[in-house]
């Protein structure tokens, strides 16, 4: 049997890193994150990474793991979060994974593998330079001779997906599309008891999604912004696509009306959350807690530890 953790997943600003803490201080535990952008270092303010305060002493694991240059990739994510599960596991204590990007989770759980790739081999820059001289539609085609399944799923202009493809064909001798279905054919690497917040109206989810962005802007993000753009973090890398950085750059970098980016990160972060709440309920298994107005977490802690009971922790 695999491995049991617990996953505490839900929202952004529905208080998951504060019950994964109070989860550890009760039951042995330490975090891991599973927050796509806490991954990255001199990022604090705009991804609400939890502060020594708030952490209260329980180690967390997958923050300031990257810098902000890197293009950080999902297959990277899962071999260093089970590498940090795995140590907890073997030191008798219990994993507490918790963030709200679902592909991360899932991946991990799962036991996913990704084929091989070096961004610096000779083959990827052999591939991307045959983009840029023949276009999409031309590899597209070399694509269809050899994984015409995913060849079509893929438009011409997907280019990234299309090298990647191919580079996977050509290094592995197997297709994608061969390699994925392997891939799900394994068992899972951790049988987990996800514990998913929301808010049972979603006015509550807004004001607090509100407030926390207003919390961001009064304890620094403007200039935590312009400190990454001055020490030459590109405005197009991964790390500053992230919500809340995205839209701060570009005020900085044309109009400097940052009050009117901080209206725009509030509606994106509403607007990501309801895309988050849509791929949690994918998940039947869950076990869903619904805060009022403002969260409880003593009740929380009450309900999640009957779980854990079910669940055999």
């Amino acid at each position: 049997m695999p491995p049991k953790i617990i996953v505490v997943s839900g929202p952004t600003a529905s208080g998951k890193t504060r019950l994964a803490v109070e989860l550890a201080l009760s039951h042995n535990g330490e975090v891991v994150s599973a927050d796509s952008m806490q991954i990255y270092r001199r990022m604090d303010i705009g991804t609400a990474k939890p502060t020594s305060e708030e952490m209260r002493g329980i180690p967390h694991h997958m923050i300031d793991v990257a810098d902000p240059e890197e293009d950080f990739s999902v297959a990277r994510y899962v071999d260093l979060a089970a590498q940090c599960v795995d140590d907890i596991l073997a030191r008798g204590k219990l994993p507490i994974l918790a963030g709200g990007t679902g592909l991360y989770i899932d991946s991990l759980l799962s036991g996913r593998t990704f084929a091989h790739f070096d961004e610096q081999s000779p083959l990827r820059g052999e591939l991307e330079a045959r983009m840029r001289t023949e276009g999409g539609q031309a590899l597209l085609e070399e694509l269809q001779k050899v994984d015409p399944d995913s060849a079509a799923r893929l438009h011409p202009n997907d280019e990234k997906r299309i090298v990647r493809a191919l580079e996977v064909y050509y290094s592995t001798g197997k297709t994608i599309t061969q390699h994925n279905a392997e891939t799900k054919a394994l068992p899972p690497r951790y049988e987990a008891l996800t514990l998913t917040l929301a808010f049972s109206r979603r006015e509550d989810m807004w004001a607090r999604i509100d407030r926390r962005v207003d919390e961001m802007m009064e304890a620094g993000l403007v200039q935590e912004v312009e400190q990454l753009l001055h020490s030459g973090v590109p405005q197009r890398c991964t790390a500053m696509q992230a919500i809340g950085y995205k839209e701060m750059a570009a005020a900085l970098l044309g109009d400097g009306d940052t009050a009117a980016a901080a209206e725009e990160i509030k509606l994106r972060s509403r607007q990501y959350a309801k895309r988050q709440l849509t791929w949690f309920r994918r998940n039947s298994a869950a076990k869903w807690l619904y805060w009022d107005s403002v969260p409880d977490f003593a009740a929380a802690l009450q309900a999640s530890t009957g779980y854990m009971k079910e669940f055999g922790i």
